[in-house]
């Protein structure tokens, strides 16, 4: 006989009994407020693994009186889909609501979403669907327009502690079996993931046996934690910006650690090596100029060497790049430069600019008072007239004699 996972024996029916997600189901908050004037809505739920959106969505149907039908976009398809409208319309007709719930929606394709619009539009049924992907870049906008998105947050450390002492007690564990060092290890490699931390505490007891649950049986049952994140999703997106964004602030120790989460995941070294390129002469510029040679070299040397070895390379580049000045300069200056261009597009190049090949050119005045010396400076300038007195460096000292 197949038992039912802890996992899913301890999953809340009550609002009341969920652990996290303060900031949706606390006093006052949408879904709080949802269940308690029995006004279900449709929602794009997105948040981590195990941070509750399926939980979530069984409460809300369960607490407002709506028949809840789940769907998972991984294995239905449009007849599934076809049969839940059937359904919701009939039970629409009796007077009452059905909630669709699609655990995975970002699979769906635009022409699995288009087919829900018209139904959620004239209320035969809610939609709440969950996705752990951005649903700016992978629900179709109509449908979001149509729904409130809620954010959810992978739970913190004393979150999972509690759920996992409200399983032990639920399983009657004593602390003579689950002592308190394995509760904490069992939170500390669930990754915020409450689904992740029960499922290794049932493995855990059942490799102790009729013996404690040890931080050995714990590391055991865990074995290596699966880092949160996704080469082409959105953790992705959002270490590589921390990783940029703390040496932008000076940060090394942030740098390295985020360098360190993406290695650790599989990364490509040579993306990394890459946003280093940019980042030195975006963010560094002018104010350290060899930064870029810096990080054209790491590049090379990546590609030359590879990982593991490789390694050193990114961390060294990292932590200068880190510590090094920074400067605007270029970055502002460029898009001056740019915006000048769009703006002033076919200004004819002042004759004195020109190349003059020929003595007719010459007569005509290509060229004339230019002269081949390093740093002369023409008295006309070298921008045509209607762009003198343009500088896109204005905060730079001036160079001119």
């Amino acid at each position: 006989m197949q038992t039912i996972p802890l996992a899913e024996r301890m999953r809340p029916e009550k609002l009341d009994e969920v652990i996290g997600q303060g900031h949706l189901v606390g006093a006052g908050k949408i879904i709080r407020e949802i269940i308690e004037h029995k006004q279900p809505t449709s929602l794009i739920l997105w948040g981590p693994p195990g941070s509750g959106k399926t939980t979530l969505a069984r409460i809300i149907a369960g607490e407002t009186g709506a028949e809840f039908v789940e769907l998972s976009a991984v294995t239905s398809g449009k007849a599934d889909v076809v049969k839940v409208i059937a359904r919701a319309e009939q039970n629409r007709r009796l007077g009452m609501q059905t909630i669709l719930f699609v655990d995975e929606i970002h699979r769906f394709n635009k022409a699995q979403q288009d087919a829900f619009l018209p139904h959620v539009e004239d209320g035969t049924l809610i939609l709440i669907g969950a996705t752990t992907e951005n649903p700016s870049f992978e629900i179709i906008n109509p449908l979001l327009s149509r729904s409130r998105v809620l954010v959810l947050e992978p739970l913190a450390k004393d979150e999972i502690v509690k759920i996992i002492r409200s399983a032990a007690k639920a399983e009657k564990l004593t602390l003579k079996k689950l002592p308190a060092r394995s509760i904490d290890l069992l939170a500390e490699l669930s990754g915020g993931d409450a689904r992740v931390a029960l499922g290794n505490l049932e493995l855990a007891v059942q490799l102790a046996g009729n013996k404690p649950v040890t931080p050995a049986t714990v590391e055991t049952a865990a074995q290596t934690r699966v880092p949160g994140y996704d080469k082409k999703g959105e953790y992705h997106y959002n270490v590589i910006s921390a990783f940029i964004k703390s040496m932008r602030g000076g940060d090394a120790t942030a740098a390295l650690y985020y360098l360190a989460r993406m290695l650790e995941a599989g990364e490509d070294p040579k993306f990394i090596a890459r946003r280093m390129v940019i980042f030195a002469s975006e963010d560094i510029g002018l104010a350290a100029p060899a930064a870029l040679n810096l990080a054209v070299s790491t590049f090379l040397a990546i590609e030359r060497i590879g990982l593991p070895e490789g390694q050193y390379t990114l961390f060294h580049c990292a932590s200068v790049m880190a510590k090094a000045p920074k400067s605007r300069a270029v970055t502002e200056a460029m898009a001056r430069a740019q915006t000048a261009a769009q703006d002033y597009p076919d200004l004819p190049v002042p004759l004195h600019l020109r190349n003059a090949p020929t003595n007719l050119m010459k007569d005509l005045g290509y060229g004339k008072g230019s002269k081949w010396t390093p740093g002369f400076v023409h008295p006309k300038g070298f921008l045509p007239p209607e762009l003198q007195g343009l500088d896109f460096f204005p905060d730079a000292p001036s160079k001119r004699a």
